[in-house]
Protein backbone atom coordinates (compact mmCIF):
# COMPACT_ATOMS: atom_id res chain seq x y z
CA UNK A 1 0.00 0.00 0.00
CA UNK A 2 2.88 2.28 0.98
CA UNK A 3 4.62 1.68 -2.43
CA UNK A 4 0.89 2.58 -4.18
CA UNK A 5 0.98 5.86 -2.32
CA UNK A 6 4.84 6.22 -3.26
CA UNK A 7 4.10 5.53 -7.06
CA UNK A 8 0.74 7.93 -7.05
CA UNK A 9 2.62 10.74 -5.03
CA UNK A 10 5.25 10.05 -7.88
CA UNK A 11 3.38 10.37 -11.09
CA UNK A 12 1.15 13.12 -9.81
CA UNK A 13 4.86 15.79 -9.47
CA UNK A 14 5.76 14.36 -12.53
CA UNK A 15 2.23 15.26 -14.39
CA UNK A 16 2.28 18.66 -12.28
CA UNK A 17 5.73 19.65 -13.47
CA UNK A 18 4.74 17.97 -17.34
CA UNK A 19 2.04 20.74 -17.51
CA UNK A 20 3.13 23.90 -15.77
CA UNK A 21 2.91 27.38 -17.40
CA UNK A 22 6.88 27.95 -16.90
CA UNK A 23 9.09 25.97 -14.95
CA UNK A 24 10.24 27.30 -11.54
CA UNK A 25 13.64 29.06 -11.04
CA UNK A 26 15.89 27.32 -9.21
CA UNK A 27 18.14 29.90 -7.73
CA UNK A 28 17.15 33.62 -6.06
CA UNK A 29 17.44 35.35 -9.57
CA UNK A 30 18.36 34.21 -13.34
CA UNK A 31 18.84 37.55 -15.45
CA UNK A 32 18.41 36.62 -18.83
CA UNK A 33 21.37 36.74 -20.90
CA UNK A 34 19.82 37.56 -24.58
CA UNK A 35 22.62 37.60 -26.14
CA UNK A 36 23.55 34.12 -25.11
CA UNK A 37 22.33 30.35 -26.64
CA UNK A 38 18.16 30.18 -26.29
CA UNK A 39 17.40 27.01 -24.52
CA UNK A 40 13.74 26.53 -23.29
CA UNK A 41 13.88 30.33 -22.29
CA UNK A 42 17.07 32.07 -21.60
CA UNK A 43 20.36 30.97 -19.55
CA UNK A 44 21.18 33.65 -16.75
CA UNK A 45 23.88 36.61 -17.31
CA UNK A 46 27.04 36.06 -15.16
CA UNK A 47 26.51 39.36 -13.23
CA UNK A 48 23.14 41.42 -12.77
CA UNK A 49 22.12 45.05 -11.62
CA UNK A 50 19.51 46.92 -10.47
CA UNK A 51 18.31 47.94 -13.78
CA UNK A 52 17.48 44.34 -14.85
CA UNK A 53 14.69 44.28 -12.70
CA UNK A 54 13.10 47.86 -13.84
CA UNK A 55 11.59 49.52 -16.82
CA UNK A 56 9.28 52.72 -17.08
CA UNK A 57 7.54 51.10 -20.23
CA UNK A 58 4.34 50.75 -19.39
CA UNK A 59 4.20 54.33 -17.94
CA UNK A 60 2.98 55.96 -21.25
CA UNK A 61 0.10 54.97 -23.77
CA UNK A 62 1.44 53.79 -26.75
CA UNK A 63 0.67 54.86 -30.61
CA UNK A 64 -2.51 53.82 -31.31
CA UNK A 65 -2.76 54.92 -35.37
CA UNK A 66 -2.77 51.51 -36.92
CA UNK A 67 -5.21 49.89 -38.87
CA UNK A 68 -6.43 48.14 -35.77
CA UNK A 69 -6.64 51.42 -33.63
CA UNK A 70 -5.26 49.42 -31.09
CA UNK A 71 -1.16 48.78 -29.79
CA UNK A 72 0.25 46.20 -27.28
CA UNK A 73 3.18 47.35 -25.04
CA UNK A 74 5.26 43.99 -23.53
CA UNK A 75 6.89 44.07 -20.24
CA UNK A 76 8.06 40.69 -21.02
CA UNK A 77 11.77 39.05 -20.37
CA UNK A 78 12.63 40.67 -23.97
CA UNK A 79 12.17 44.15 -22.35
CA UNK A 80 12.78 43.17 -18.80
CA UNK A 81 15.46 40.47 -18.04
CA UNK A 82 14.46 40.32 -14.44
CA UNK A 83 11.67 38.50 -15.17
CA UNK A 84 13.60 35.03 -16.84
CA UNK A 85 12.61 32.20 -14.66
CA UNK A 86 9.79 34.12 -12.81
CA UNK A 87 7.22 32.60 -14.79
CA UNK A 88 5.27 36.00 -14.99
CA UNK A 89 4.62 39.48 -17.36
CA UNK A 90 2.77 42.17 -18.15
CA UNK A 91 1.62 44.51 -21.26
CA UNK A 92 -0.47 47.66 -21.27
CA UNK A 93 -3.08 47.69 -24.61
CA UNK A 94 -4.29 50.85 -25.62
CA UNK A 95 -7.48 51.63 -28.13
CA UNK A 96 -7.91 54.49 -29.94
CA UNK A 97 -12.22 55.27 -30.48
CA UNK A 98 -13.36 51.94 -32.12
CA UNK A 99 -9.79 49.97 -31.76
CA UNK A 100 -9.83 46.36 -31.83
CA UNK A 101 -7.52 44.07 -30.46
CA UNK A 102 -7.91 41.50 -33.09
CA UNK A 103 -8.90 37.59 -32.18
CA UNK A 104 -5.88 36.16 -31.19
CA UNK A 105 -3.72 33.45 -28.57
CA UNK A 106 -1.85 33.50 -25.99
CA UNK A 107 -0.21 29.51 -26.18
CA UNK A 108 1.71 29.49 -23.15
CA UNK A 109 -0.25 31.94 -20.78
CA UNK A 110 -3.73 32.86 -18.91
CA UNK A 111 -4.06 36.45 -19.66
CA UNK A 112 -6.18 39.02 -17.17
CA UNK A 113 -6.76 42.15 -17.89
CA UNK A 114 -7.62 45.29 -15.58
CA UNK A 115 -8.87 48.48 -17.51
CA UNK A 116 -7.07 51.53 -16.37
CA UNK A 117 -9.44 53.79 -18.47
CA UNK A 118 -12.42 53.71 -20.87
CA UNK A 119 -14.57 50.73 -21.76
CA UNK A 120 -14.47 47.65 -23.53
CA UNK A 121 -16.32 45.04 -25.27
CA UNK A 122 -14.32 41.43 -24.81
CA UNK A 123 -14.79 37.92 -24.83
CA UNK A 124 -13.25 34.36 -25.48
CA UNK A 125 -14.28 31.47 -27.03
CA UNK A 126 -13.36 27.78 -26.26
CA UNK A 127 -12.77 24.63 -27.90
CA UNK A 128 -16.99 24.06 -27.92
CA UNK A 129 -17.35 27.42 -29.69
CA UNK A 130 -19.22 28.91 -27.17
CA UNK A 131 -18.52 32.81 -26.73
CA UNK A 132 -18.20 33.97 -23.39
CA UNK A 133 -18.36 37.81 -23.39
CA UNK A 134 -18.56 41.22 -21.11
CA UNK A 135 -18.62 44.80 -21.27
CA UNK A 136 -15.59 45.65 -18.76
CA UNK A 137 -15.29 49.81 -17.90
CA UNK A 138 -12.38 51.12 -15.42
CA UNK A 139 -11.74 49.32 -12.50
CA UNK A 140 -12.65 45.80 -14.15
CA UNK A 141 -11.25 42.27 -14.24
CA UNK A 142 -11.35 39.82 -16.74
CA UNK A 143 -9.90 36.72 -17.64
CA UNK A 144 -9.07 35.27 -20.40
CA UNK A 145 -8.42 31.04 -20.56
CA UNK A 146 -4.64 29.44 -21.96
CA UNK A 147 -4.55 29.29 -25.31
CA UNK A 148 -8.18 30.79 -26.12
CA UNK A 149 -8.78 32.49 -28.91
CA UNK A 150 -9.96 36.20 -27.51
CA UNK A 151 -10.52 39.71 -28.13
CA UNK A 152 -11.18 43.16 -26.96
CA UNK A 153 -12.95 45.79 -29.15
CA UNK A 154 -13.27 49.71 -27.91
CA UNK A 155 -16.72 50.91 -28.94
CA UNK A 156 -16.97 53.98 -26.57
CA UNK A 157 -16.24 57.14 -28.30
CA UNK A 158 -13.07 57.60 -26.45
CA UNK A 159 -9.82 56.11 -25.60
CA UNK A 160 -9.11 53.23 -23.49
CA UNK A 161 -6.52 51.02 -22.20
CA UNK A 162 -6.06 48.08 -19.96
CA UNK A 163 -3.54 46.38 -17.77
CA UNK A 164 -2.63 42.57 -19.02
CA UNK A 165 -1.15 39.76 -16.60
CA UNK A 166 0.11 36.19 -17.90
CA UNK A 167 1.70 33.92 -15.76
CA UNK A 168 4.66 33.29 -18.32
CA UNK A 169 7.41 35.41 -18.66
CA UNK A 170 6.85 35.03 -22.67
CA UNK A 171 3.52 34.22 -23.22
CA UNK A 172 3.30 34.66 -27.24
CA UNK A 173 1.01 36.31 -29.19
CA UNK A 174 -0.75 34.23 -32.15
CA UNK A 175 -3.09 36.64 -34.36
CA UNK A 176 -5.93 34.33 -36.38
CA UNK A 177 -6.29 36.50 -38.93
CA UNK A 178 -2.21 37.34 -39.56
CA UNK A 179 -1.48 33.85 -38.88
CA UNK A 180 -3.92 32.52 -41.87
CA UNK A 181 -3.72 35.12 -44.23
CA UNK A 182 -0.47 36.41 -43.75
CA UNK A 183 2.09 33.56 -43.02
CA UNK A 184 5.83 33.42 -45.04
CA UNK A 185 5.73 31.01 -46.57
CA UNK A 186 1.77 31.51 -47.48
CA UNK A 187 -0.99 28.92 -46.39
CA UNK A 188 -1.75 27.44 -49.77
CA UNK A 189 -5.27 29.26 -50.96
CA UNK A 190 -7.20 26.00 -51.44
CA UNK A 191 -6.86 25.08 -48.01
CA UNK A 192 -8.05 28.65 -46.80
CA UNK A 193 -10.57 28.65 -49.51
CA UNK A 194 -12.35 25.26 -48.35
CA UNK A 195 -11.89 26.14 -44.70
CA UNK A 196 -14.13 29.64 -45.01
CA UNK A 197 -15.94 28.09 -47.75
CA UNK A 198 -14.79 31.40 -50.01
CA UNK A 199 -13.01 31.19 -53.34
CA UNK A 200 -9.67 31.48 -53.85
CA UNK A 201 -10.00 34.90 -55.47
CA UNK A 202 -11.21 35.99 -52.26
CA UNK A 203 -8.38 34.22 -50.59
CA UNK A 204 -6.26 36.12 -52.25
CA UNK A 205 -7.69 39.97 -51.82
CA UNK A 206 -7.53 38.93 -48.19
CA UNK A 207 -4.11 38.12 -48.04
CA UNK A 208 -3.39 41.41 -50.20
CA UNK A 209 -4.69 42.84 -47.29
CA UNK A 210 -1.87 41.33 -44.85
CA UNK A 211 1.12 41.58 -46.82
CA UNK A 212 4.56 43.12 -45.61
Amino acid sequence: MASLATLVLISFALFSTSFATDPDSLQDICVADLSGVKLNGFPCKETASSADFFTNILSKSGLTNNSYGSVVTGANVMKLPGLNTLGVSLARIDYAAGGLNPPHTHPRATEVVFVLEGELDVGFITTANVVYSSHIVKGDVFVFPKGLVHFQKNNGESTAAVLSAFNSQLPGTQSIATTLFGASPEVPDNVLAKAFKIDTKTVDQIKSSFAA
